[in-house]
């Protein structure tokens, strides 16, 4: 019996040739990635993830913006290629931007001082598990997608272009669009030395 989960974890893969061609809407793909996150479990239902989801011209924006800031701080013999990466994300239908809320994050400090220490900690699984499901969710309707983490470049110039709230902190990028390439064998490290299993 096939568990539908772990099929789903197999489909999402990092996907670097993007295209135009979404097989689903936009519309669809703005409510897929609005579910998950809200969906996405967080540590005493905290909610602190947050997305700025981008489209077209948009997503061409921020990933403009990005490249200026890595222009900037990328030997010169060096920028081609950054150049040519930056473009293969900017060539996609759009971008999530993902997010953690500090005010947030201050707020359940504030009411949990216990536990002060830890919630940063608490904060970065409730946001990895956020951006896995976005990423499952959207390779389930045969989008492609990557995750990256061009963060403390282009952070207050992407806020200052698409409205975000300054408690807001930018974590990571998600650049989706059509598949436009195949997926080669995905490698993994031996059961030995990942795994303990104590009393089956």
């Amino acid at each position: 019996m096939s568990n539908k989960a772990l099929e789903l974890l197999k489909i999402r893969r990092s996907q670097y040739a993007l295209g135009k061609s979404l097989p689903v809407s936009n519309a669809l793909v703005d409510s897929t990635v609005r579910q998950a996150v809200t969906l996405s479990p967080t540590s005493f239902n905290s909610q602190t993830s947050r997305a700025v989801i981008l489209f077209g011209a948009q997503s061409e924006k921020a990933w403009s913006l990005i490249l200026d800031a890595l222009r900037a701080v990328t030997p010169a013999d060096a920028f081609s290629k950054t150049e040519k990466r930056i473009s293969s994300f900017a060539a996609g239908s759009g971008t999530v931007l993902f997010y953690e809320d500090e005010l947030a994050l201050r707020d359940l400090q504030s009411k949990y001082p216990a536990f002060s220490d830890a919630f940063p900690r608490f904060i970065c699984n409730s946001a990895g598990m956020a951006q896995l499901s976005v990423w499952t969710a959207l390779a389930e309707e045969g989008v492609g997608a990557s995750l990256q983490h061009y963060n403390g470049l282009a952070d207050q110039a992407l806020a200052a272009a698409f409205n975000v709230p300054a408690s807001w902190t930018l974590v990571a990028q998600m650049p989706f669009g059509s598949n436009e390439g195949s997926f080669g064998e995905k490698s993994t490290i031996a059961d030995a030395d990942r795994f303990i299993t104590v009393g089956l």
